[in-house]
């Protein structure tokens, strides 16, 4: 057996693109709520996955968002604050030929992370193949991913 490793893992991105999903998958459980309500995940939520070696704390945190309540205010607080002290930052997206606002924002709050940010572009089976090159680019662009994972 080789050397145990541990660490902390943020999931990232507005709401409905799939964080709650991918935590589901990652740790092979359903942990998370999934919905196709926005802001179904309130607080974030801990999913551990544990292997012979390796052990994972995902944090699946709620939508970053523009908030029009004090509710949402508190929701992208806590997941602005996931972003920091962890050992990873996963920011899901979605195939949009477009940056949007509220993921420029989101890769300008990265910039102040200390860690790998790895980009990953979740619904990939809805869009054509050649569209996916000019997604990364447009994202590759605007900041220096550790990684991209579609």
């Amino acid at each position: 057996m080789g050397e145990f490793r541990s660490g902390f893992v943020s999931l990232i991105g507005r709401p409905n693109v799939g964080k709650s999903t991918l935590l589901n998958r990652l740790v092979g459980e359903k942990i998370a709520i999934i919905s196709s309500k926005p802001q179904t995940t309130r607080n974030n939520v801990l999913g551990i996955l544990t292997e012979d070696d390796i052990q994972i704390v995902f944090t699946d945190t709620p939508g970053i968002h523009v908030p029009a309540t004090k509710l949402g205010e508190f929701m992208v607080k806590s997941a602005e604050t996931a972003m920091h002290d962890v050992d990873a930052v996963l920011f899901l997206i979605e195939p949009v030929d477009r940056v949007g606002m509220t993921e420029e924002k989101i890769m300008e709050d990265l910039k102040k992370v200390d860690c790998p940010v790895i980009l990953v572009i979740n619904k990939i089976d809805r869009i054509k193949r050649d569209l996916l090159l000019s997604i990364i680019a447009k994202y590759t662009e605007r900041y220096d991913f550790h990684a991209v994972v579609p």
